[in-house]
């Protein structure tokens, strides 16, 4: 199913999405880094506190919103006609990797609110891995789109 008059706003829709991404993503890859450098602090200090209103600005602030935009204008894009065939396989692999970005976001909710309530277990290094896979998601997502392969 596709919507005619979204061809008219594409070069808009496209624009938005892309800027979205871009947002989303800078949370995505900062946020675990916030989370390795707070893993240093003890909990209660001045330190640890700055930490939880940065991490809470980051998250709600800028990812939430560049996230739910970036959904939005996708479903927009993938709606608009003559842009998406749903038969080629590239379109199904850039959508597991949003799923995945979706649920890496998620996931550092959780553990902002882990650190909210001082209850974080996990070491720095498992954040400084954690910080790799929205890396490794957007690439594939933007070679599937960029190049569609298959």
């Amino acid at each position: 199913m596709t919507i005619g008059f979204l061809a008219t706003l594409y070069p808009w829709t496209k624009a938005i999405h892309i800027i979205a991404v871009i947002a989303w993503m800078a949370g995505l890859l900062y946020l675990p880094r916030l989370f390795v450098y707070h893993c240093e602090t003890k909990p209660g200090t001045e330190s640890s506190e700055r930490f939880k209103v940065m991490e809470r600005r980051l998250y709600k602030q800028i990812m939430l919103p560049a996230m739910l935009t970036t959904f939005a204008f996708g479903i927009m894009l993938a709606l608009t006609p003559g842009l998406v065939d749903g038969d080629r396989g590239w379109f199904w692999v850039k959508i597991a990797c949003v799923l995945g970005l979706a649920g890496a976001h998620g996931a550092m909710g959780k553990w902002r609110r882990d650190f909210l309530h001082d209850r974080n277990t996990k070491p720095q290094r498992y954040f400084r891995i954690a910080n790799e896979v929205p890396t490794v998601l957007m690439a594939v997502a933007v070679i599937m789109v960029a190049v569609q392969p298959f």
